[in-house]
């Protein structure tokens, strides 16, 4: 047998073995499933998988890695879609699930402490015992520490922020092993270098997050839910558009298309519902309170040609949209069975919000391809799902081209590749073209933080270890 290759995860499963056990593995079957996301790409699997079970473990994986020169590469629950998770350059996948403990709750404070594996609903779980919830929900159960690595943000993000908004502070292992704790419990800080909001969003290339303190909301007095259908899309937007400037504390508002709608009818059997653009609106706050911005939205929504506009306070009604509302994916995928799906979500100005995705539907309807469209209207930031035959490369072609234009229309007024999913591999072909010369002070920081180019090497920024080529989307 040949001898392992320097830098090979190989040549270091005996050092890590000697501390996890049958914790590292090699498996086929296990490392096939950590060398993909929710996303198109061809699995690329790592080396080797380690389950560690405390921060102490993880930095002793991290060391040993660095020590070899081997690749390492976080990963939660998989749920990304831009090729978060793909061993680009092989080594070492942490897969960081087994640390799923809430370590501290307090109620009085209105925060958490938990570890990187926690899942959202595992959270929720806790927390709704002690009337309490956690307001970032992107609709996947993916894990708290994923979360925050891929900046994420979702349904709620309108009224309670995003991930960067949210974490108080963090516990990393750091590039050669060593652990940071950043911020603190204060609401508010002035002391240094913000380092919390820079882990938050690097994707696993600076540093690896496995524990995080957690800005908590009490569970509102009344939560009601409402669902209004419109003629056209321009419609539907411009009544999400108006509700956010006249100052309606909107919890959410959703759009889902007319393709979409179709979808999830079938999928998730929203009955008595037809296929149009439709908002979906959800409300927090007292009794009286929820039902005067229902009533608000409304005079809004017949302003603008809205019909059948419902609302309830019935908790088994929210349940069922919301379940819908994050189903859409799934329901999008059975429109094409086989295909695969390209995701986008960009992020514009919500002036422009309207055009953005009126052009973004005209190029749909000229591309022949099967594409649905949602969004979280009250932040500006819409999806294309995009079903592509991954046996196709004129699908495929057509899948790309197709979110190149939405990509350069969005920047070119002042918008986003990514509102939320980040970068990973996909997305880094845009960051130039986004973020000019402030491309060359990221290398700085990834340098400095990581100097052999360890962590996730080929996201968020081209490796230059192994010059992993920069994808075309």
């Amino acid at each position: 047998m040949p001898a392992p290759r320097q830098g090979s995860a190989a040549a270091i499963l005996p050092q890590l073995a000697a501390f996890l056990g049958d914790r590292v593995t090699d498996a086929p079957a296990v490392r096939d499933h950590h060398g993909r996301g929710e996303d198109w790409f061809e699995s690329t699997p790592p080396e080797l998988v380690c389950t560690p079970a405390s921060t102490a473990e993880v930095a002793r994986i991290v060391s040993t890695c660095a020590a070899g020169g081997v690749p390492i590469v976080p990963w939660g629950a998989g749920t990304s879609v831009e090729g978060h998770v793909l061993a680009l350059e092989g080594g070492v996948c942490i897969d960081l699930s087994r640390m799923n403990r809430v370590l501290a709750v307090s109620v009085g404070d209105l925060d958490c402490r938990v570890e990187a594996g926690v899942t959202r609903l595992q959270l929720e779980k806790k927390l709704g015992r002690e009337g309490l919830f956690f307001p970032v929900d992107p609709g996947a159960d993916a894990t708290l520490g994923g979360m925050a690595a891929t900046g994420a943000s979702g349904t709620t993000t309108v009224r309670y922020g995003a991930m960067k908004e949210n974490v108080l502070g963090l516990t990393v292992v750091l590039a050669g092993g060593g652990v940071i704790r950043t911020g603190g419990r204060a609401r508010k800080s002035s002391s240094g270098y913000d380092l919390t909001r820079l882990f938050v969003g690097s994707e696993g290339t600076l540093g690896i997050i496995t524990e995080l303190q957690l800005r908590l909301q009490g569970i509102p007095e009344a939560i009601s839910a409402a669902v209004c259908q419109y003629p056209d899309l321009h419609a539907a937007v411009d009544t999400a558009i108006a509700a956010i400037q006249v100052g309606i504390p909107l919890a959410r508002v959703e759009l889902l298309d007319e393709n979409q709608m179709r979808a999830s009818i079938a999928y998730s059997g929203l009955s008595g519902y037809q296929e149009r653009p439709t908002l979906f609106f959800e409300f927090h706050g007292s009794a009286a309170g929820v039902e005067e911005q229902a009533r608000a939205v409304r005079e809004i929504s017949d302003e603008h040609g809205g019909a059948n506009f419902a609302w309830s306070r019935l908790p088994e009604e929210r349940s069922r949209l919301w379940k819908a509302r994050h189903d859409a994916y799934f329901a999008g995928l059975e429109l094409a069975p086989g295909k695969k799906a390209i995701t986008t979500d960009v992020c514009v100005p919500i002036s422009k919000l309207a055009d953005s995705i009126l052009a973004a539907k005209a190029d749909v309807e000229a591309s022949g391809l099967t594409v649905t469209i949602v969004g979280h209207v009250g932040d500006g930031n819409f999806h294309l799902l995009i079903l592509v035959d991954p046996g196709d490369p004129d699908e495929i072609a057509r899948g790309k081209a197709l979110n190149h234009r939405l990509v350069e229309r969005a920047l070119a007024i002042g918008g986003t590749c990514t509102g939320e999913h980040g970068i990973g591999y996909g997305k880094i072909g845009f960051m130039e073209a986004e973020h000019g010369d402030a491309v060359k002070t990221m290398w700085t920081i990834k340098r400095a933080l990581d100097p052999d180019n360890i962590l996730n090497p080929g996201k968020v920024l081209p490796s230059t270890r192994t010059g992993t080529p920069i994808p075309d989307r």
